[in-house]
């Protein structure tokens, strides 16, 4: 959903109005530009995600304060996660500084004052997440701000951010929105908790995002043919029963999501022009599928046609 963009205002305008909109979008700030305002361009779009929002930001060069006086001024308590989507982001909050850019995510705790800045130009995506669904203690956060490279987890939680923002329109339109947000609300608390080295909340938050946090590995696993539910629970540090029995409680099956996310995968790949003309069991093998009869059983009972059938179909 667009909230703001300076190309149809006047040059005069545009400063203010994205001043403007930045405090409605995220929170009560200053904005200082660091070229002539009149020659900023800025665009900025949001999506919902049940009580979570993904906040694209991609404007010339800026920095925003914000101050104990802005703070004072907002009464809701709101983690932001950031990664750098174009341009090198600056990022400054109680003592720590950092320089945001490629794969780095950026964790801010926005009752505290902080800056952020863009020298270049460039692009951001954040999500937002009220404190109280993190459902941990502001210490906490701050704890891990400094630190989040140094979780084991912290690739991971930026790939779910990329993909939520690179589909951002259609994922936010899905019936599943809710509860992506719920599983972005799940890693981010995982994410935190892991960086801040918080044994108090680390096994219950463990266990409580461990389907989440798995569901996270096989997609980025996926076409692995070694991706079995033996080799996940080792990288989870847990036993298979474990694993199984935490699916189950979630009323999932994890092979049936496996085999699932490769079929899904693979009639992707069919559709596709470079896929049409591609022979099936080569496709199959693309996907993680080990073996080109039992992936052609499977994808007639999914989709109710043999993967030759659908590739032509969708060949016209």
């Amino acid at each position: 959903m667009l909230l703001f963009d300076t190309a149809p205002l006047p040059r005069t305008d545009r400063a203010e109005a994205f001043r403007v909109a930045m405090q409605e979008a995220a929170a009560p700030c200053r904005v200082e530009h660091r070229e002539d305002p009149g020659a900023m361009a800025a665009r900025m779009q949001a999506w919902p995600y049940g009580s979570v929002t993904l906040l694209a930001t991609d404007a010339t060069r800026f920095r925003m304060v914000r101050t104990r006086r802005h703070v004072s001024r907002d009464d809701d308590a709101v983690v932001a996660l950031a990664f750098q989507h174009r341009g090198r982001g600056e990022f400054d909050q109680l003592g720590h500084e950092q320089h945001v850019q490629g794969g780095d995510l950026m964790l801010v705790d926005m009752s505290s004052p902080y800056g952020f800045g863009c020298a270049t130009g460039g692009g951001s995506r954040a999500v937002l997440v009220p404190l109280d669904r993190l459902g941990l203690p502001v210490d906490v956060v701050r704890r891990a701000t400094p630190r989040l490279r140094a979780s084991p987890l912290h690739d991971l939680v930026r790939d779910h951010l990329q993909r939520l923002a690179d589909a951002a329109p259609e994922l936010s339109a899905d019936p599943g929105a809710a509860a992506l947000g719920t599983a972005t609300v799940e890693l981010l608390r995982a994410l935190v908790v892991s960086a801040a080295g918080d044994d108090r909340h680390g096994p219950a938050v463990r266990e409580d995002t461990l389907v989440t946090r798995v569901r996270a590995h096989v997609a980025r696993h996926l076409t692995d043919p070694a991706l079995t539910p033996a080799a996940v629970a080792r990288a989870h540090g847990v036993s298979v029963r474990h694993l199984y029995k935490a699916f189950a409680a979630a009323g999932a099956s994890l092979e049936q999501e496996v085999i699932a996310g490769r079929l899904e995968a693979a009639r992707s790949r069919l559709a596709s022009p470079a896929g049409r003309h591609r022979p099936i069991a080569a496709t199959a093998r693309a996907c993680g599928f080990a073996d080109a009869s039992h992936f052609a059983r499977r994808f007639r009972a999914a989709y109710g046609m043999s993967p030759r059938e659908w590739q032509r179909a969708a060949a016209g």
